[in-house]
């Protein structure tokens, strides 16, 4: 289907094996089981980084950097200095959040907006109501809606940026309703604030949400000239704990670090009175760093391009050829668009069931059933063999935003791996949850 071996992609995994219908792919991935052997290949050779003159500590250091340079190519950021590594995406935008922290004036403003993923709204809440009041700064948080089909209102949004606005904070996708903002249309609007930063630009800031973008897009962060970007290899094959955050070099060289101590220091430029940073990217890599975990999740990628084409980077260090990268991502996308399309098609026949979110989207649906919980739809789901989500997926604001009570939704979101079955199976299983939901409504009403 659209240009991938689905069969050949699945025989990479072990979860087929369990019988699993893995369908909540918006919260993590399954990884392959090249990179959990990843993990026992590099066990020979154990060592930390940048701090040993042994053939371990070289050959270790050396495959660390260089995941530095794959993740650039993967990006199409001009060079490792531009990327840093984090526990995930909240961390890293945390990390923004932290080294933004003293360059705020009175008067100020961040505009974000109700789309948001919790870790893109909570830390600005935390800065403007709670961190900088108690600095003496008035800085104002302001919220852009969204449509009746969940896509961001950039009128709205274009009305709360003026020559005030340091920072915009903007989901690449929505977690909830998977609608994806126009982020070249939002950088335009970033633009014409004319917010004077220290570094002499006249613009606010902006900040992009990739986690939910990055599983089926290509990202290009020189062409949607974004000045933060962040997203979680959690989501796109490799095990937990490596998110990445792109920052234009200048901003990062002028930034002040989130953490300190460690290799974040400049070899030997510690005084009694003055402390010196590391170069870029390790000026942001205080303390050990996850090592193993970034060399895997760098190599994910490598193996991602081999899953979907016949090639062979994996295991390998030298350049991803942009080409390659996008022509990966594009028959991902086509596959979980084609997969999303069918399952919003099979849900919609149901009377009794509403989901969320635009024709065009990220691969999820959320939806719910009148009158049913939708944590009891996603135990219900379970018992049938269907891995889905129910909550708020995070994205409490919208959920509030559209009156639900309890602000929940269930979900299903799919990925590479996923088969024209799965999504069939797990409509059915829908089908039959809210048919016997019914059944039993009917009967209440006539005995009624």
């Amino acid at each position: 289907m659209n240009g991938l071996d689905v069969p050949r992609i699945r025989s990479h995994f072990d979860f087929p094996a369990a019988g699993r219908v893995v369908t909540n792919n918006a919260a993590s991935t399954q990884p392959p089981r090249e990179l959990v052997e990843l993990f026992r290949r590099l066990a020979p050779w154990y060592e930390n980084v940048h701090r040993g003159q042994s053939a371990a500590s070289r050959r270790t250091t050396a495959m660390f950097e260089a995941s530095y340079d794959t993740i650039a190519a993967w990006l199409n950021a001009p060079s490792r200095r531009s990327v840093t590594m984090f526990r995930n995406t909240t961390e890293a935008i945390n990390a923004v959040m932290y080294s933004l922290l003293t360059e705020f004036r009175d008067g100020d403003n961040v505009v974000s907006t109700l789309l948001e993923h919790n870790s893109n709204y909570v830390p600005w809440h935390g800065l403007c109501r709670e961190i900088l009041p108690r600095l003496g700064r008035r800085v104002e948080l302001r919220l852009a809606r969204f449509d009746a089909d969940g896509r961001l209102d950039l009128d709205h949004l274009a009305s709360l940026v003026d020559e005030r606005t340091k920072l915009v904070c903007c989901t690449g996708a929505s977690n909830f309703f998977g609608s994806k903002p126009d982020l070249a249309k939002v950088r335009e609007i970033a633009d014409a604030g004319g917010y004077p930063q220290p570094t002499g630009e006249r613009r606010a800031l902006l900040l992009v949400d990739a986690a939910q973008l990055a599983p089926t897009s290509a990202l290009d962060v020189r062409a949607l000239d974004v000045d933060y970007l962040a997203f979680s290899f959690h989501k796109m094959l490799a095990p937990f704990g490596v998110g990445v955050l792109y920052a234009k070099e200048h901003l990062l060289d002028h930034a002040m670090p989130f953490l300190y101590g460690g290799d974040m220091i400049a070899e030997g430029r510690v005084t009694a009175e003055s402390v010196a940073w590391n170069d870029l990217p390790w000026k942001f890599t205080a303390g050990t760093p996850n090592i193993l975990g970034t060399i895997v999740s760098a190599q994910a990628l490598r193996l991602l391009v081999d899953l979907v084409l016949p090639t062979s980077f994996f295991g390998g260090a030298g350049p991803l050829p942009r080409v390659a990268v996008e022509e990966v991502m594009a028959r991902i996308g086509r596959h979980t668009a084609d997969l999303t399309a069918r399952c919003m098609a099979g849900l919609r026949s149901n009377s009794h069931l509403v989901t969320y979110g635009p024709e065009r989207r990220t691969p999820l649906v959320a939806f719910n059933i009148e009158g049913l919980s939708p944590f009891a739809v996603a135990e219900a789901l379970d018992r049938r063999g269907v891995e889905a989500r129910a909550g708020c997926h995070c994205a409490t604001l919208a959920h509030q935003a559209l009156g639900l009570d309890p602000p929940a939704s269930c979900r299903l979101s799919f990925a590479l791996y996923n088969t024209v079955e799965d999504v069939d199976r797990a409509v059915e299983a829908v089908r039959e949850i809210a048919g016997g939901y019914s059944a039993i409504s009917d009967l209440a009403r006539l005995r009624g």
